[in-house]
């Protein structure tokens, strides 16, 4: 297929003013045209309408990449240069620095990267770290706390309207039942969101009570998220669709997440999540984790199943495209099975090993990670990294905190979610406290009580107040009148610890 003279011009070295590596390489998405030269890139959008999207005139191409500027500067502006106007002159086409002529297309410049910096590159060469989904759970909190909200934009995060979007999922798939998924996944799966929407309904309407509808990214995944000297960023917002992009946050989070597990790497994906709640502190909003999961799960399972009907696909790639579906569709109806609840409640003074103990737990089980020192000072309204006055370390303030973390613990617990508590948990009122909440609703139970000898004790608090990058506020002062105020566990109690030296 010939390409557009403008794309043609563009790939020779003369078209620009700047020096370019030849040869330029052409990249093509479905949208877009991406010329590749050195030390830029250059998008331009194709003049396509499907739907979904259009970018059928002129005039919409420029809305759109003014759009694509916006929003992407809000995760990535150091990837996002600026819009040029490409006009014509006795044939040939240029950039039109002085805005002075007339447009015939635009292109949105970028500065180039590797593609070997893109997440989905190294997390394919084993490169992929858990410090940069850590990194990437910051940024998103961060982005989706400030991200903009309001009554039209929470009109997508209705009950309603994200009922719509599953019920069209299913409604456009049927037709691949027996060819990349079976009839009884496909009912089980829509059988869980009829349920989850009939039964949740308040859910949603207090979730945009809370703010938490918000214009969004949209297509978080690793494609879409690249290092850019050596600092992570998350590009390619969608632009073109807004019931794409405004959703709820976690919606939002959910596909990242998703993508981790269903690359098999759980442990990344839980340090994701881990990481994001606990800078936001959204944490009553993870039970709608396995909704959201499944949503965009299925989703990549229709997106996928659609290459099945392109009949200029060679057997090979839709052989591979019907695997790819298969498995997204089955990970999808996985999101929708009962799970059992457990509680973990960690015990020990301050440089016992908990939270190290606890996060390496999490990992494994893939829990969600609850902290006392976290929740303390969101109860506060104060930064995580902020150090604590006195006033956060009241009596008062303890019991709203272990309060918290009962009712959260029991709360997503009991929604099928391996929970830990991270906190002293050295009275028998406050453990009391949480285990009661668990067995009042059938969740299992497990203390797991953390020590070390005196001196090991001293050595951490002494190392992470030096090193000052953590959110807990205990300092080595503390330790004695701390373990003088521990109590033992009762016989009752002793049932369920089990000791970590």
């Amino acid at each position: 297929m010939s390409l557009p003279p403008i794309i043609e011009q563009m790939l020779l070295p003369e078209f620009y003013e700047h020096p370019v590596t030849e040869p330029i390489q052409l990249l093509q998405t479905h949208i877009s045209f991406v010329l590749l030269t050195g030390q830029y890139a250059y998008k331009v959008k194709k003049p396509m309408n499907f739907g979904f999207l259009d970018f059928s005139t002129l005039e919409k191409r420029k809305y759109f990449c003014e759009e694509e500027l916006r929003l992407n500067r809000r995760l990535a502006p150091e990837l996002y240069l600026s819009v040029l106007p490409i006009i014509e002159t006795d044939g040939k086409y240029h950039f039109d620095k002085t805005g002075t002529g007339t447009p015939v297309e635009y292109a949105i410049a970028m500065p180039e990267f590797s593609q070997e910096d893109l997440l989905i590159e190294m997390f394919a060469s084993g490169r992929l770290t858990a410090d940069h989904v850590k990194q990437i759970g910051e940024q998103l909190a961060v982005f989706h706390q400030n991200a903009l909200t309001n009554d039209h934009i929470n009109s997508f995060g209705t009950m309603e309207a994200v009922r719509a979007v599953a019920n069209d999922n299913y409604a456009s798939t049927e037709k691949y039942v027996g060819i990349a998924q079976t009839e009884e996944q496909l009912a089980q799966t829509r059988a869980y969101t009829d349920k989850f929407f009939e039964e949740n309904a308040d859910l949603f309407s207090d979730r945009i009570a809370k703010g938490k509808v918000r214009e969004c990214h949209g297509d978080v995944h690793l494609k879409n998220i690249c290092l850019y000297q050596d600092q992570i960023q998350i590009f390619d917002c969608i632009e073109f669709n807004e019931p794409f992009r405004n959703s709820d946050v976690l919606y939002d989070a959910a596909f990242l997440l998703m993508d981790l597990q269903f690359r098999g790497r759980s442990d990344l994906a839980n340090i994701f999540l881990n990481t994001y709640l606990e800078r936001t502190g959204d944490y009553e909003g993870a039970v709608l984790l396995p909704l959201h999961c499944s949503m965009r799960a299925y989703i990549r399972a229709k997106v996928t199943s659609f290459l099945l009907d392109d009949p200029n696909i060679p057997a090979d790639v839709k052989a591979n495209a019907q695997a790819e579906a298969s498995a997204y569709y089955k990970l999808a109806w996985e999101y929708t099975q009962p799970k059992q609840g457990k509680l973990i409640i960690m015990s020990g003074v301050s440089g016992s090993g908990k939270s190290t103990t606890a996060k390496a737990i999490a990992s494994e089980q893939d829990a969600i990670y609850l902290r006392s020192d976290a929740i303390r000072k969101q109860i506060a309204g104060i930064d995580l990294m902020e150090r604590g006055s006195d006033d956060i370390y009241t009596p008062e303030m303890t019991a709203k905190t272990y309060t918290k973390l009962a009712e959260l613990g029991s709360l997503l617990a009991s929604k099928g979610f391996t929970v830990i508590l991270d906190a002293k948990y050295d009275r028998t009122s406050l453990r009391g406290q949480a285990i009661a909440a668990a067995q009042t609703q059938n969740i299992p139970v497990e203390i797991i009580y953390c020590t070390a000898p005196v001196e090991v004790l001293e050595q951490r608090l002494r190392d992470r107040s030096a090193a000052n990058n953590d959110i807990a506020d205990a300092t080595v002062e503390l330790l004695a009148s701390q373990q003088a105020a521990f109590e033992d566990f009762t016989a009752e109690e002793l049932v369920l610890v089990k000791k970590h030296d």
